[in-house]
C-alpha cells in the first residue's frame, strides 16, 4: 500500500510540474510576479493589483465622444479639444468664487495631478462656468492658490453660452446660473474621463452599467457613514492608470 501511495504522490507532483511550473516561469519572465504596489509600465506610477476593464458610454448604439471646444486658458493661449488628442484627460466644470464643492473638486484634482506628474500623456480640462469673472488673470491666481502646476492642466474661459453647451449638451453635466444657490451658479460635481481617442469612458457598476461620471465633490479620503456618498477619486486614479 505504501508503494501505491508513493506512486500517487509522485504522479501529483509530476502533473503539477507539467502544468504549473511553465506558467510560473512565464510569469516571472514577463515580470508579472511582483509586489501588489507594482509600477505602471507607462507612467512608472504605483498602480493597483487588479485592473478593472473600462466601458464606453453608448447612446443609440454609438460610442459617445467628448465634445469639441475652443477656449482660452490661464496663460491666455487658445486651447481646443485637439490639444488633448492622444492624451487621457479629466474634464470638470467649476468657478473660482464657488464656496461649496469646487474647492473639494480641485483639491482632488491636484492630488490626481500629483499622481501623474510624470505622465506626458495625461491632462486636465477645467471649464469655468462664470467666464465673465474668471478671466485668464483670475485663473492664473487660482492656479497658484491651489498648486496647479501641470502644463497639461488648462483652466478654460470664454463665451458663456458655448461653455454651457459643452457642459449640458456635450458632456451631459449640468451647469447654469441659479441665484438661489450659494455663489449664484449651479453645477454637478462630476469628473468625466476621456480616453486617447476622445471617447468618454468609465468602469461599470455591479449590474454592468457604466457609472458614466466620477464623483469629484467628495474628499478623497473621507470616511463615510450612513447615507453619505462615497469618494470615487481612488477608482478614478485606477481607471486613468488602466487607460494609460
Amino acid at each position: 500500500m505504501k508503494n501505491y501511495s508513493y506512486i500517487g504522490i509522485s504522479l501529483i507532483i509530476l502533473v503539477f510540474g507539467i502544468i504549473f511550473i511553465p506558467k510560473i516561469i512565464d510569469r516571472i519572465s514577463d515580470n508579472e510576479i511582483v509586489k501588489a504596489d507594482r509600477l505602471n509600465k507607462t507612467t512608472n506610477k504605483k498602480r493597483t493589483k487588479t485592473d478593472v476593464p473600462l466601458v464606453y458610454l453608448e447612446i443609440d448604439g454609438e460610442r459617445k465622444k467628448a465634445p469639441q471646444f475652443s477656449f482660452v486658458n490661464q496663460d491666455g493661449d487658445t486651447v481646443t479639444n485637439k490639444d488633448y488628442a492622444g492624451k487621457v484627460y479629466v474634464a470638470e466644470f467649476f468657478f473660482t468664487t464657488c464656496p461649496t464643492i469646487c474647492p473639494i473638486m480641485n483639491k482632488n484634482l491636484v492630488e490626481i495631478q500629483n499622481e501623474f506628474e510624470d505622465a506626458s500623456n495625461f491632462g486636465i480640462a477645467s471649464f469655468s462656468i462664470d467666464p465673465e469673472h474668471d478671466t485668464p488673470e483670475v485663473l492664473t491666481e487660482y492656479a497658484a492658490k491651489y498648486g496647479i502646476t501641470d502644463p497639461d492642466w488648462n483652466l478654460l474661459t470664454g463665451d458663456r453660452e458655448k461653455i454651457y453647451q459643452v457642459a449640458n449638451k456635450g458632456f451631459g453635466i449640468y451647469a447654469g446660473e441659479d441665484a438661489s444657490v450659494a455663489g449664484g451658479f449651479a453645477h454637478q460635481g462630476w469628473f468625466a474621463l476621456v480616453d486617447q481617442e476622445g471617447y468618454i469612458r468609465s468602469r461599470a457598476d455591479d449590474f454592468g452599467n457604466p457609472i458614466i461620471y466620477y464623483r469629484g465633490s467628495v474628499e478623497r479620503n473621507k470616511s463615510v457613514t450612513g447615507d453619505q456618498e462615497e469618494p470615487q477619486i481612488e477608482i478614478l486614479i485606477e481607471d486613468i492608470n488602466n487607460l494609460l
